[in-house]
């Protein structure tokens, strides 16, 4: 019998119905579901996985975060523990029957590691059993018969890799997040998680914040001139920016009543269809249309199980030369919604594809099989319509406009109007998320007398660099060696989980943020800086190309890690007062009038409900209740009816102001619907 290993169910199911022309029969062994069927006249049994079946882990002895020495955690032993009980006791069951078996996981570091976890407990039961490996990027009938008649050596080196990281972010983990939180006594619900890849990232995001709180705005004027000649267009005065108002006014007050055309010139512009998705740009498309960058990852992955687009992780922007098109955009004259941008693709006499950078890894990310809307959720249907669209866009023609630029003069001040008119919407008409806009001027030439209806002076101020968006800051992590395509989505998850960062197309940093950074940066830097992450990242890929041993590189780490460890030790105090001072800052809701010189700041009583208590206790006691769910903040507002402090309540189903002593007249109404 041969054992096939996939990753997830969804894809064991759909591998062993591609395998057997869906003459399959579902059985439970040892309690874990499995897909038996005939192939080549041979009996095969499809084992799925849960992605991961086995943690990686310190020993029990070393989970007391108060008792166990942190310089004893950075060089514990790690232990990888059974978690998924039903499908190892298979796994081994299933080894005693085999002769073969063919790993068949994703094909990337993760998946190896993943099957090399199955592969271990196998062999716990069969040490000789025949290993083999199916590489594939899309789960179709084509790519699954090939990957597993043309079946590999499995890569032990590019398992280690996955692992050598597995292992590196549990030690550096565990032993920054237990220091930062034993420091400032942030224990429970409440500690600080700080990480290898997740402080330099956050790291970005609160030097991108000082960027801006540090921008110094500045005035400036610009002159527009609304204009008309057979119909009204708008001018801008050719000096772009005015940085002295008198000078801009001086302007206005010549009264220009008409302007003459002096040149006009028009170019073509040739707008370049885009390139095939990546892992990266994917998540920066996806993010742009409200989708977040771990759901969109969730959401390609499960499309490509269900074989209905290809692998989601890849850094190549270039489809192989061996990879036929065209029946690929014949398919999706199936999907009703995109029949007419086929229709355009096809028209075409030959189909030539954007070519980007080219990597020896997947193909880029595109469709494989034509899906109708009613069989996808809502958010599968936009990444889907999204990947199907980018991959047509890449088959089409490019756009074209033309640019008309109309220089024009009065009273010796020159004035330009700008136009664009679209030649050929090209690839734009099938991507609808990159709209191409029309500026229509009137027809003019050298010579004309244009009327001025009215000049206008506006004021405007320069503005800071931009927060960072998920898809900027995935863009920007890349570039860093931060992370890697399949982690990167999680790993801002996670700065969100512990709310370190809010807000989605704009991210910002929060206050612990903020002290956490600039507790590690003024006393270990190396911390938070990119340099040393991204050359972890170089020695893991060395690994993968058995170049190092994957313990070699785990020592060095620790090593490194001690040396990090002592510093931060001699800087205990400084980093427990900069942090307890912003959790302090955090808290603070409003001034205290009662007293005049507390604080109200959040608190917790013995129950664990938070309430507003005055930072003078006991000397003040004044406190008032709080709402138990939701963020809170505070507002420069005060009750016009008690003038008490209003804060902001906001939770997943609302967001509200609300005085806060709970006995002030705005709230009876609130009490009579409650009784």
């Amino acid at each position: 019998m041969q054992l096939i290993i996939s990753e997830k169910a969804i894809a064991g199911e759909r591998i062993a119905s591609l395998l057997a022309d869906d003459k399959v029969q579902q059985k439970s062994i040892a309690g874990a579901r499995v897909f038996e069927f005939n192939w080549k006249g041979e009996e095969v049994r499809v084992i799925p996985l849960r992605g991961h079946i086995s943690d990686v882990e310190f020993p029990k002895e070393y989970a007391n975060w108060s008792q166990v020495p942190l310089e004893k955690v950075a060089n514990a032993p790690i232990i990888y523990n059974k978690k998924e009980f039903r499908i190892i006791d298979c796994l081994k069951t299933s080894a005693t029957e085999a002769d073969k078996i063919i790993i068949a996981t994703d094909a990337d570091r993760e998946g190896e590691s993943i099957g090399l976890e199955a592969l271990n407990y196998v062999k716990q039961g069969n040490p000789k059993i025949d290993v083999k490996r199916a590489y594939f990027s899309a789960i179709i009938k084509e790519d699954i018969t090939k990957a597993f008649d043309e079946l590999e050596k499995f890569d032990y080196n590019f398992a280690d890799s996955a692992d050598t990281r597995r292992e590196i972010d549990l030690i550096w983990g565990a032993v920054l997040t237990r220091f930062i939180s034993l420091t400032s006594g942030q224990l429970g619900k409440s500690f600080l998680s700080v990480g290898r890849v997740q402080t330099p990232t956050l790291a970005l995001i609160v030097n991108r914040e000082k960027e801006r709180n540090a921008f110094l705005k500045k005035k400036y004027w610009e002159i527009t001139a609304e204009c008309e000649k057979d119909k009204k267009f708008m001018a801008s005065h050719k000096e772009d920016k005015f940085w002295e108002k008198d000078k801009a006014l001086a302007i206005i007050e010549k009264k220009i009543s008409e302007l003459i055309v002096q040149k006009v010139d028009k170019k073509q512009k040739v707008l370049k269809k885009p390139v095939p998705f990546n892992t990266t740009e994917f998540l920066g498309a996806a993010t742009s249309i409200n989708i977040s960058a771990g759901k969109a990852m969730s959401l390609a992955e499960s499309l490509y199980q269900k074989g209905f687009t290809s692998y989601p992780r890849t850094d190549n922007k270039a489809y192989p030369k061996n990879l036929e098109l065209l029946p690929i955009v014949k398919k999706l004259a199936g999907v009703s919604e995109l029949v007419d941008d086929v229709k355009k693709v096809l028209s075409q006499d030959k189909i030539v594809p954007s070519k980007g950078k080219e990597t020896k890894d997947h193909p880029p990310i595109y469709p494989v099989a034509a899906v109708p809307k009613s069989r996808l959720s809502v958010d599968e249907w936009k990444v889907y319509e999204l990947i199907c669209r980018r991959f047509l866009a890449t088959l089409y023609i490019d756009a074209k406009t033309e640019i008309v630029s109309v220089l024009m003069e009065g009273k010796k001040e020159e004035f330009i109007a700008r136009g664009q008119v679209i030649l050929e919407p090209g690839w734009k008409s099938i991507y609808k998320y990159s709209k191409l806009s029309e500026v229509i001027l009137p027809k003019l030439e050298k010579g004309d007398k244009v009327r001025v209806l009215k000049i206008s002076l506006n004021e405007k101020e320069t503005q800071p660099p931009s927060h960072y968006s998920q898809g900027s800051l995935i863009k920007l992590m890349e570039k860093h060696n931060l992370g890697t395509k399949s982690t990167r989505p999680n790993i801002i998850q996670k700065l969100y989980f512990r709310k370190y960062i809010s807000g989605n197309k704009s991210i910002e940093a929060s206050e612990m943020a903020f002290a956490v950074i600039n507790s590690l940066e003024n006393t270990c830097s190396i911390v938070t800086k990119p340099e040393m992450t991204a050359q972890l990242e170089k020695e893991m890929d060395e690994v993968a190309a058995g170049k190092k041993k994957k313990k070699e590189v785990v020592v060095d780490s620790s090593n490194t890690l001690n040396d990090v460890l002592k510093i931060l030790q001699k800087e205990k105090d400084a980093i427990r007062l900069e942090i307890r001072k912003s959790i302090h800052s955090n808290n603070v809701l409003a001034q205290c009038k009662k007293c005049g010189t507390g604080d109200l700041i959040i608190r917790k009583g013995k129950s664990g409900k938070r309430f507003v208590g005055c930072s003078s206790y006991p000397r003040c006691n004044n406190s008032y209740p709080l709402p138990q769910k939701g963020v809170l903040t505070p507002t420069e507002d005060e009750c016009a009816s008690c003038k008490s402090a209003i804060i902001k309540v906001k939770s997943k189903k609302a967001e509200f102001k609300m005085c806060l002593d709970m006995n002030c007249k705005t709230k009876d109404a609130w009490k009579a619907k409650k009784k």
